[in-house]
């Protein structure tokens, strides 16, 4: 029932309409524990002291002072911008039919980038890379093997594995190797700031374009932005002009 009273303080009633607002205010990452009767206990003991200290503000006739009346004064406008600017953008919406024109328009801002799952040995000169690349090519070492003996890089002790990455994560020259190299192949010497690589590409995912409906809402949340920050200016521009701003 919500207006069941739950606790009285100085005569006045807190009701249950009222605690459930309040819980309203409660942090998103707590909200889950409100059905928890002793965190309800808690939050309503936290209603019933903002009700106190509300009572000896009045006692002390605080609501009488310039800070009160004040505060009151910007609480009120900031409350009536709030409503004035949800009236302002509340009819604004995106159709179906622009969303679609806008993906038919815009693929190429739906490129999913490819990935490359690549280990690789590094070492300090060109002629080192290649006596490890004849090891791993002639059969007396495997490219892990070889990469935890041979390997500068700390990736050595995992056989040289260095997980899953996109364009954009390594250096260019390095990039450039794993992304064009045969998958399975062993690559190199490839040269760049860190030394000599050998490259072992374990599995590469190409770039694809993000389906209709995997981009669908990304862009009814864009367009709707774009449309109430144009709606937004186009009413501040209005209002300025209406109540003569100089």
């Amino acid at each position: 029932m919500e207006n069941k009273v739950l606790a009285t303080v100085a005569g006045e009633e807190i009701t249950e309409a009222e605690f459930n607002a309040f819980l309203q205010n409660v942090p998103r990452e707590q909200q889950a524990y409100l059905s928890n009767p002793a965190m309800r206990s808690h939050y309503l003991d936290q209603l019933i002291a903002l009700h106190l200290f509300a009572k000896d503000g009045a006692d002390q006739k605080l609501d009488e002072t310039e800070e009160f009346k004040n505060m009151i004064a910007n609480a009120k406008r900031d409350i009536l911008a709030q409503m004035s600017m949800a009236e302002a953008l509340k009819n604004v919406t995106v159709s179906d039919e622009e969303i679609r024109t806008f993906y038919e328009e815009n693929k190429n801002q739906f490129t999913k980038g490819g990935k490359v799952r690549a280990k690789h040995i590094l070492t300090d000169s060109e002629d080192k890379c290649k006596e490890i690349l004849e090891e791993i090519e002639n059969g007396t070492k495997a490219f892990e093997v070889a990469a935890q003996e041979y390997s500068t890089c700390p990736s050595g002790q995992k056989g040289g594995d260095l997980g899953e990455f996109g364009r954009g994560q390594m250096v260019k020259e390095f990039e450039d190797a794993a992304f064009n190299g045969e998958v399975g192949k062993v690559i190199g010497p490839v040269k760049t700031q860190f030394g000599y690589h050998l490259i072992k590409v374990e599995n590469r995912t190409e770039e694809t374009i993000a389906s209709f409906d995997e981009a669908k809402e990304s862009i009814r949340r864009n367009l709707l932005n774009m449309k109430q920050n144009t709606a937004y200016n186009e009413k501040v521009k209005a209002l300025r002009e209406k109540y003569n701003v100089k």
